[in-house]
Protein backbone atom coordinates (compact mmCIF):
# COMPACT_ATOMS: atom_id res chain seq x y z
CA UNK A 1 0.00 0.00 0.00
CA UNK A 2 1.39 3.15 -0.83
CA UNK A 3 0.63 7.35 0.39
CA UNK A 4 -0.25 9.81 -1.72
CA UNK A 5 2.49 12.91 -0.35
CA UNK A 6 -0.46 15.56 -0.34
CA UNK A 7 -2.01 12.97 2.58
CA UNK A 8 1.01 13.17 4.51
CA UNK A 9 0.99 15.37 7.67
CA UNK A 10 2.59 18.69 7.21
CA UNK A 11 5.30 17.65 9.76
CA UNK A 12 6.08 14.99 7.61
CA UNK A 13 6.66 16.76 4.72
CA UNK A 14 8.31 19.50 6.61
CA UNK A 15 10.90 16.79 8.05
CA UNK A 16 11.06 15.53 4.04
CA UNK A 17 11.86 18.70 2.58
CA UNK A 18 14.27 19.60 4.98
CA UNK A 19 16.61 16.88 3.58
CA UNK A 20 16.97 18.70 -0.17
CA UNK A 21 19.36 20.87 -1.43
CA UNK A 22 18.43 24.71 -1.19
CA UNK A 23 18.43 25.20 -4.66
CA UNK A 24 15.52 22.16 -5.34
CA UNK A 25 14.02 23.88 -2.00
CA UNK A 26 13.69 27.19 -3.77
CA UNK A 27 11.86 25.47 -7.05
CA UNK A 28 9.35 23.27 -4.13
CA UNK A 29 7.84 26.16 -2.82
CA UNK A 30 6.31 27.24 -6.03
CA UNK A 31 4.76 23.88 -5.93
CA UNK A 32 1.29 24.52 -4.15
CA UNK A 33 0.63 27.04 -0.99
CA UNK A 34 1.08 24.86 1.74
CA UNK A 35 4.83 23.78 0.93
CA UNK A 36 5.22 27.26 0.46
CA UNK A 37 4.07 28.24 3.69
CA UNK A 38 6.47 25.40 5.23
CA UNK A 39 9.42 25.97 3.46
CA UNK A 40 9.11 29.94 4.23
CA UNK A 41 8.37 29.54 7.98
CA UNK A 42 11.59 30.18 10.57
CA UNK A 43 10.79 26.94 12.14
CA UNK A 44 11.61 25.19 8.78
CA UNK A 45 15.07 27.07 8.21
CA UNK A 46 15.78 25.58 11.61
CA UNK A 47 15.11 22.36 11.02
CA UNK A 48 17.23 22.87 7.40
CA UNK A 49 20.10 24.19 9.35
CA UNK A 50 20.13 21.32 11.40
CA UNK A 51 20.23 18.81 8.82
CA UNK A 52 22.58 20.75 6.31
CA UNK A 53 25.97 21.94 7.58
CA UNK A 54 25.40 25.47 6.56
CA UNK A 55 28.69 26.59 5.38
CA UNK A 56 29.91 30.52 4.63
CA UNK A 57 28.69 31.73 1.04
CA UNK A 58 31.04 33.11 -1.85
CA UNK A 59 29.54 36.13 -3.39
CA UNK A 60 30.72 38.12 -6.22
CA UNK A 61 29.80 41.22 -7.82
CA UNK A 62 30.76 42.85 -10.87
CA UNK A 63 30.73 46.61 -11.33
CA UNK A 64 30.20 48.31 -14.56
CA UNK A 65 31.69 51.38 -14.79
CA UNK A 66 29.26 52.96 -18.01
CA UNK A 67 26.21 51.97 -16.58
CA UNK A 68 24.86 50.67 -13.27
CA UNK A 69 22.02 48.24 -15.03
CA UNK A 70 25.10 45.84 -16.11
CA UNK A 71 26.09 45.12 -13.00
CA UNK A 72 25.57 41.49 -11.55
CA UNK A 73 25.82 39.68 -8.54
CA UNK A 74 26.00 36.05 -8.17
CA UNK A 75 26.32 33.90 -5.05
CA UNK A 76 27.54 30.70 -4.31
CA UNK A 77 26.28 27.40 -1.93
CA UNK A 78 29.22 25.43 -1.54
CA UNK A 79 26.87 22.69 0.70
CA UNK A 80 24.49 22.42 -2.53
CA UNK A 81 27.14 23.19 -5.02
CA UNK A 82 25.06 25.72 -6.94
CA UNK A 83 25.27 29.47 -7.91
CA UNK A 84 22.34 32.00 -7.29
CA UNK A 85 22.04 35.21 -9.04
CA UNK A 86 20.58 37.98 -6.91
CA UNK A 87 18.12 40.11 -7.96
CA UNK A 88 20.02 43.41 -9.76
CA UNK A 89 19.69 46.16 -7.93
CA UNK A 90 21.95 49.35 -8.76
CA UNK A 91 24.90 50.20 -5.95
CA UNK A 92 24.48 54.02 -6.16
CA UNK A 93 22.58 55.75 -3.52
CA UNK A 94 19.38 57.71 -4.18
CA UNK A 95 21.41 61.17 -4.24
CA UNK A 96 24.31 59.90 -6.59
CA UNK A 97 24.49 59.61 -10.52
CA UNK A 98 23.20 55.97 -11.72
CA UNK A 99 25.47 55.96 -14.56
CA UNK A 100 28.27 57.46 -12.66
CA UNK A 101 31.26 54.98 -11.55
CA UNK A 102 31.20 53.76 -7.77
CA UNK A 103 34.80 53.33 -6.69
CA UNK A 104 33.39 53.41 -3.19
CA UNK A 105 31.36 50.32 -3.34
CA UNK A 106 32.48 46.83 -0.96
CA UNK A 107 31.12 43.97 0.15
CA UNK A 108 31.80 42.07 3.25
CA UNK A 109 30.37 40.08 6.26
CA UNK A 110 26.79 39.91 4.46
CA UNK A 111 26.69 44.27 3.78
CA UNK A 112 27.38 46.09 0.52
CA UNK A 113 28.91 49.43 1.80
CA UNK A 114 29.18 52.88 0.02
CA UNK A 115 31.72 54.70 1.37
CA UNK A 116 31.52 58.35 -0.63
CA UNK A 117 30.38 61.07 -0.96
CA UNK A 118 28.32 59.48 1.97
CA UNK A 119 28.18 56.30 4.39
CA UNK A 120 25.41 53.62 3.29
CA UNK A 121 24.71 50.39 3.69
CA UNK A 122 22.57 47.10 3.03
CA UNK A 123 21.92 43.45 3.95
CA UNK A 124 22.93 41.28 0.87
CA UNK A 125 19.60 39.10 0.62
CA UNK A 126 17.22 42.38 1.06
CA UNK A 127 18.58 45.01 -0.33
CA UNK A 128 17.48 48.63 0.95
CA UNK A 129 20.04 51.32 1.20
CA UNK A 130 20.58 53.16 4.81
CA UNK A 131 22.95 56.01 5.07
CA UNK A 132 24.26 56.83 8.21
CA UNK A 133 26.54 59.62 9.38
CA UNK A 134 29.24 60.81 7.27
CA UNK A 135 32.63 59.33 8.19
CA UNK A 136 34.65 62.27 9.30
CA UNK A 137 37.16 61.23 6.35
CA UNK A 138 35.00 60.12 3.49
CA UNK A 139 36.82 57.65 1.29
CA UNK A 140 37.35 55.24 -1.91
CA UNK A 141 38.72 51.78 -1.27
CA UNK A 142 38.87 50.93 2.27
CA UNK A 143 38.99 48.00 4.23
CA UNK A 144 35.95 47.13 6.53
CA UNK A 145 34.55 44.76 8.99
CA UNK A 146 31.51 44.06 10.74
CA UNK A 147 31.77 42.63 14.38
CA UNK A 148 29.55 42.95 17.56
CA UNK A 149 26.39 42.58 15.79
CA UNK A 150 26.49 45.73 13.83
CA UNK A 151 29.93 47.73 14.90
CA UNK A 152 31.55 48.57 11.52
CA UNK A 153 35.66 49.34 11.77
CA UNK A 154 36.99 51.40 8.39
CA UNK A 155 40.44 51.37 7.99
CA UNK A 156 42.70 52.68 5.42
CA UNK A 157 41.37 53.97 2.01
CA UNK A 158 42.06 56.77 -0.03
CA UNK A 159 40.79 60.10 1.21
CA UNK A 160 37.57 61.40 -0.91
CA UNK A 161 36.84 65.16 -1.43
CA UNK A 162 34.03 66.82 -4.29
CA UNK A 163 35.30 63.69 -6.53
CA UNK A 164 38.84 64.22 -5.83
CA UNK A 165 41.50 61.45 -3.69
CA UNK A 166 44.66 62.20 -1.94
CA UNK A 167 46.38 59.22 -2.22
CA UNK A 168 49.39 60.56 0.87
CA UNK A 169 47.41 60.99 3.48
CA UNK A 170 46.67 58.52 5.98
CA UNK A 171 42.84 58.14 7.25
CA UNK A 172 41.74 57.53 10.91
CA UNK A 173 40.26 54.44 11.72
CA UNK A 174 36.98 54.87 11.93
CA UNK A 175 34.49 52.75 14.22
CA UNK A 176 30.65 52.78 14.08
CA UNK A 177 28.72 52.64 17.50
CA UNK A 178 25.23 51.59 16.07
CA UNK A 179 23.26 52.02 19.27
CA UNK A 180 24.86 55.88 19.59
CA UNK A 181 24.35 56.50 15.52
CA UNK A 182 27.94 58.02 15.37
CA UNK A 183 31.74 57.24 14.42
CA UNK A 184 34.85 57.30 17.07
CA UNK A 185 38.18 57.93 15.54
CA UNK A 186 41.09 55.77 16.42
CA UNK A 187 44.79 55.30 15.39
CA UNK A 188 45.31 55.51 11.48
CA UNK A 189 47.33 52.33 10.18
CA UNK A 190 51.00 52.21 10.86
CA UNK A 191 53.42 53.87 8.92
CA UNK A 192 55.06 50.67 6.99
CA UNK A 193 51.35 50.77 5.31
CA UNK A 194 51.45 54.16 4.02
CA UNK A 195 52.76 53.21 0.50
CA UNK A 196 50.02 51.33 -0.09
CA UNK A 197 47.06 52.11 1.95
CA UNK A 198 43.73 50.76 -0.44
CA UNK A 199 42.08 48.04 -0.74
CA UNK A 200 43.79 47.15 -3.90
CA UNK A 201 46.85 46.17 -1.90
CA UNK A 202 45.73 44.93 1.12
CA UNK A 203 44.21 42.22 2.45
CA UNK A 204 41.63 41.52 6.10
CA UNK A 205 40.92 39.59 8.20
CA UNK A 206 38.79 39.57 11.96
CA UNK A 207 39.77 37.15 14.34
CA UNK A 208 39.64 36.95 18.05
CA UNK A 209 38.21 41.04 18.43
CA UNK A 210 41.12 41.79 16.09
CA UNK A 211 40.96 43.61 12.45
CA UNK A 212 44.40 42.14 11.12
CA UNK A 213 45.73 44.05 8.21
CA UNK A 214 47.89 42.81 5.45
CA UNK A 215 49.95 43.80 2.58
CA UNK A 216 49.66 42.02 -0.53
CA UNK A 217 52.95 42.61 -1.59
CA UNK A 218 54.80 44.07 0.97
CA UNK A 219 53.78 41.24 3.33
CA UNK A 220 53.52 43.90 6.71
CA UNK A 221 50.89 42.78 8.92
CA UNK A 222 49.91 44.18 11.91
CA UNK A 223 46.27 43.51 13.70
CA UNK A 224 44.05 46.33 15.33
CA UNK A 225 42.66 45.58 18.61
CA UNK A 226 38.59 46.18 18.46
CA UNK A 227 38.14 47.00 22.34
CA UNK A 228 41.00 49.09 23.32
CA UNK A 229 41.49 51.00 19.72
CA UNK A 230 45.48 50.51 18.92
CA UNK A 231 47.80 48.96 16.54
CA UNK A 232 50.08 46.19 17.33
CA UNK A 233 53.69 45.99 16.28
CA UNK A 234 53.96 45.43 12.69
CA UNK A 235 55.68 42.13 11.85
CA UNK A 236 56.42 40.58 7.49
CA UNK A 237 54.90 37.23 7.00
CA UNK A 238 56.66 36.04 3.70
CA UNK A 239 57.16 32.32 3.23
CA UNK A 240 60.01 31.60 0.56
CA UNK A 241 59.07 32.32 -2.89
CA UNK A 242 55.96 34.30 -2.30
CA UNK A 243 55.15 36.77 -4.91
CA UNK A 244 51.74 38.12 -3.39
CA UNK A 245 49.30 36.62 -0.41
CA UNK A 246 46.30 37.44 0.81
CA UNK A 247 45.61 36.78 4.70
CA UNK A 248 42.73 34.76 5.25
CA UNK A 249 40.61 34.19 8.68
CA UNK A 250 39.21 30.70 8.94
CA UNK A 251 37.37 29.15 12.22
CA UNK A 252 39.95 28.47 14.01
CA UNK A 253 42.88 29.67 12.20
CA UNK A 254 44.40 32.71 10.19
CA UNK A 255 45.66 31.53 7.30
CA UNK A 256 47.87 32.54 4.23
CA UNK A 257 47.45 31.94 0.76
CA UNK A 258 49.50 33.12 -1.52
CA UNK A 259 51.42 32.65 -5.30
CA UNK A 260 55.27 31.34 -5.13
CA UNK A 261 57.55 31.10 -7.59
CA UNK A 262 60.26 28.18 -6.94
CA UNK A 263 62.39 26.44 -9.19
CA UNK A 264 59.97 23.93 -10.08
CA UNK A 265 57.56 26.46 -11.03
CA UNK A 266 54.68 28.64 -10.16
CA UNK A 267 52.57 27.11 -6.82
CA UNK A 268 49.84 28.31 -4.70
CA UNK A 269 50.12 26.84 -0.71
CA UNK A 270 48.70 28.02 2.44
CA UNK A 271 50.31 28.64 5.69
CA UNK A 272 48.38 28.12 9.35
CA UNK A 273 49.72 31.30 11.35
CA UNK A 274 50.15 31.37 14.85
CA UNK A 275 48.73 34.26 15.96
CA UNK A 276 50.69 35.12 18.85
CA UNK A 277 54.24 34.72 17.04
CA UNK A 278 53.41 35.50 13.73
CA UNK A 279 54.97 32.11 12.77
CA UNK A 280 53.84 30.18 9.71
CA UNK A 281 53.76 26.52 8.76
CA UNK A 282 52.80 25.20 5.22
CA UNK A 283 49.12 22.97 5.36
CA UNK A 284 48.39 22.77 1.95
CA UNK A 285 49.24 23.02 -1.96
CA UNK A 286 46.71 23.96 -5.11
CA UNK A 287 46.67 20.71 -7.49
CA UNK A 288 48.70 21.77 -10.49
CA UNK A 289 46.45 21.01 -13.00
CA UNK A 290 43.82 23.00 -11.15
CA UNK A 291 45.61 26.40 -10.63
CA UNK A 292 46.59 26.45 -14.10
CA UNK A 293 43.06 26.13 -14.99
CA UNK A 294 42.53 29.30 -13.64
CA UNK A 295 44.47 30.88 -16.21
CA UNK A 296 45.53 30.46 -19.99
CA UNK A 297 48.67 31.42 -21.67
CA UNK A 298 52.14 31.64 -20.06
CA UNK A 299 52.88 35.22 -19.63
CA UNK A 300 54.75 36.25 -16.73
CA UNK A 301 52.02 38.50 -14.92
CA UNK A 302 49.32 35.61 -15.78
CA UNK A 303 48.34 35.59 -11.83
CA UNK A 304 48.26 39.06 -11.76
CA UNK A 305 44.00 38.95 -11.64
CA UNK A 306 44.35 35.99 -8.92
CA UNK A 307 42.10 36.89 -5.44
CA UNK A 308 41.34 34.81 -2.41
CA UNK A 309 38.90 35.33 0.12
CA UNK A 310 37.56 32.69 2.56
CA UNK A 311 35.93 32.14 6.08
CA UNK A 312 35.06 28.97 8.19
CA UNK A 313 36.91 26.32 6.73
CA UNK A 314 36.54 27.06 3.06
CA UNK A 315 39.20 29.15 1.21
CA UNK A 316 38.08 30.48 -2.10
CA UNK A 317 40.67 31.42 -5.43
CA UNK A 318 39.05 33.01 -8.53
CA UNK A 319 40.36 35.06 -11.69
CA UNK A 320 38.89 38.12 -11.76
CA UNK A 321 39.86 39.09 -15.04
CA UNK A 322 36.54 38.03 -17.73
CA UNK A 323 38.45 36.23 -20.13
CA UNK A 324 37.81 33.32 -18.67
CA UNK A 325 34.17 34.72 -17.26
CA UNK A 326 35.67 34.18 -13.62
CA UNK A 327 36.77 30.79 -12.81
CA UNK A 328 37.01 29.99 -9.47
CA UNK A 329 37.96 26.83 -7.25
CA UNK A 330 37.39 25.74 -3.14
CA UNK A 331 39.20 24.49 -0.76
CA UNK A 332 37.86 22.83 2.32
CA UNK A 333 39.83 22.72 5.50
CA UNK A 334 39.61 19.73 7.86
CA UNK A 335 39.39 21.47 11.70
CA UNK A 336 40.51 17.67 13.25
CA UNK A 337 43.36 16.84 10.55
CA UNK A 338 43.88 19.92 8.89
CA UNK A 339 44.10 18.28 5.60
CA UNK A 340 42.77 20.56 2.66
CA UNK A 341 40.58 19.52 0.02
CA UNK A 342 40.67 21.23 -3.23
CA UNK A 343 37.66 21.21 -5.81
CA UNK A 344 36.61 23.53 -8.75
CA UNK A 345 33.60 25.78 -8.18
CA UNK A 346 31.11 25.31 -11.03
CA UNK A 347 31.00 28.28 -14.25
CA UNK A 348 28.64 31.36 -12.99
CA UNK A 349 25.57 31.14 -14.58
CA UNK A 350 25.28 32.82 -18.00
CA UNK A 351 24.75 35.32 -18.91
CA UNK A 352 27.95 37.42 -17.20
CA UNK A 353 28.55 40.42 -18.58
CA UNK A 354 32.15 42.31 -18.34
CA UNK A 355 32.76 44.02 -15.69
CA UNK A 356 35.76 47.02 -14.96
CA UNK A 357 35.89 46.03 -10.84
CA UNK A 358 35.14 42.38 -9.19
CA UNK A 359 34.14 42.63 -5.33
CA UNK A 360 34.11 39.16 -3.76
CA UNK A 361 34.04 38.00 0.03
CA UNK A 362 32.80 35.26 1.97
CA UNK A 363 29.80 35.33 4.09
CA UNK A 364 27.60 33.58 6.68
CA UNK A 365 23.72 33.49 5.13
CA UNK A 366 20.79 32.85 7.46
CA UNK A 367 19.44 30.20 5.97
CA UNK A 368 15.84 31.86 6.80
CA UNK A 369 17.02 35.03 4.37
CA UNK A 370 17.44 32.52 1.83
CA UNK A 371 14.44 30.48 2.08
CA UNK A 372 12.08 33.62 2.99
CA UNK A 373 13.37 35.59 0.38
CA UNK A 374 13.66 33.33 -2.54
CA UNK A 375 12.09 35.63 -5.03
CA UNK A 376 15.27 38.10 -4.97
CA UNK A 377 17.33 34.75 -6.10
CA UNK A 378 17.16 32.70 -9.79
CA UNK A 379 18.24 29.75 -9.60
CA UNK A 380 20.62 28.38 -12.62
Amino acid sequence: MTTHITHLSSDLIELILSFLPISTLIKSSIVCKLWHSIISSFSFSTTTTTNHHHKPWFFLHGIHNISSKNNQSFAFDPTSNSWFQLTPFLTTTPNQNQNQPNTSFIGTNGFFFITAPMFCYTTIMHPSWHATKPLHFPRINPLIGVFNDGFVVVVGGVKFIGNLVDIEEPLDVEIYDPSLGSWKLCPPLPGDFRSGNSSSSLSSALFKKKFYVFGIYSCFVSSFDLEKHVWSDVHTLRPHGVVFSFLVSCRKQLVLAGICNLRNGSCFNLWKIDDRTMEFNEIGTMPHDLLYDLFDGDEDDKFASLKCVGLGDLIYVFNEDYHRVYPACVCEIDDESGKCSWRKVPQLPSPVNKFHKVISFCSTISLHSVLGQHQHLGIQ
